[in-house]
């Protein structure tokens, strides 16, 4: 049986051919990458937790400029200079927003007022219900998988995604795990009604991250990715020298503020948009150790429908 696309709640909500989502991730999500995502029939984030609110601007601007398809901005509430952002993005007609680490009660509101549909990532259901009940159009059920900053709670997306969809009646798309068509099927199937990618997309060449990185990430094997910086806000990151620091000054017993010390200041961008390896902070999901190419984004996109179709109609048969 044909499967409509269009048909998916996940796609009419945002307006876009697939139920695909690429994560809004500092230091690699740009608009050369957000457009050519949403160009390809995926929606397209622009990440502003890496963007000085002007940055952001232009950025916007220059998306509108590259894509007439939807697109969104990405923004962690607990970053500076939020109440700037929030007007920008007002102020360009942003029609997607996805808000991650912090109270979604603070800006839903405002954001759905001027016409702004709005997505938070959660890393529990009880966050979940939170933000349904701040008025968000969908939520983003993120497992302890995804690289980045992630949940305490540790649950991964194979429990994650069907304890979500059981909380709540809005959408829930899941993350954290996903690079494939076959792994977008099984969170389609746990309850999932669309997927939010970001590690797959660091390997393109649209991603504004460095080449060494993405070179790093396409060599990563299984086990080369862990959960660091618990006392601080947990993130998971490749192992290099500087995660090695981290973990010897954790089991040593090092408390919030030493931490902070040793990760100073600047120390994602040193390793992810500089190409630093050893002294950089390196996020990237587990799913890491299964890409082993450098694509462009519309390709992947294709390459990921593709594969969940075809593995959709072995399932069916």
């Amino acid at each position: 049986m044909k499967y409509d696309a269009a048909s998916n709640t996940v796609s009419k909500l945002f307006g876009i051919q697939y139920p695909i989502i690429q994560a809004g991730m500092v230091w690699a999500s740009g608009w050369r990458l957000a457009s050519a995502v949403s160009n390809a029939g995926g929606l397209g984030l622009i990440g502003a937790g890496s963007m000085y609110p002007d940055v952001l601007r232009e950025h916007i601007r220059q998306c509108k400029a590259a894509t007439a398809k939807p697109f969104g901005v990405n923004v962690p509430l607990m970053y500076p200079a939020v109440e700037e952002i929030m007007k920008i993005i007002v102020e360009e007609k942003v029609p997607v927003v996805f808000t991650s680490a912090g109270n979604p009660k603070l800006w839903t509101g405002y954001l759905k007022e001027n016409g702004i549909k709005v997505v938070h990532v959660v890393s529990s259901s009880r966050f979940a219900k939170k933000a349904e009940e701040a008025g968000c159009d969908a939520v983003v059920a993120e497992g302890f998988e995804a690289g980045g900053h992630n949940g305490r709670e540790e649950t991964t997306s194979m429990v994650l995604i069907p304890l979500v969809k059981a909380a709540v009646t809005i959408p829930v798309i899941a993350a954290g795990g996903i690079a494939t068509g076959r792994q977008m099927l099984a969170a389609m199937v746990l309850g999932a009604d669309g997927v939010q990618i970001g590690s797959r997309f660091v390997c393109t060449p649209e991603a504004s991250s460095h080449i060494t990185f993405k070179e790093a990430v396409i060599k990563a094997e299984e086990g080369d990715t862990m959960l660091s910086m618990k006392k601080l806000m947990p993130v998971r990151l490749l192992k290099n020298p500087f995660f090695e620091a981290v973990r010897l000054a954790e089991s040593e017993g090092a408390d919030e503020e030493e931490l902070k010390k040793i990760l100073g200041r600047a120390r994602a961008k040193k390793g992810m948009f500089e190409g630093d390896l050893a002294e950089g902070e390196l996020e990237i999901g587990q799913v890491s150790a299964l890409i082993r190419e450098i694509k462009p984004a519309g390709e992947v996109v294709k390459e990921i429908w593709n594969d969940y179709l075809k593995a959709r109609q072995e399932i069916c048969i």
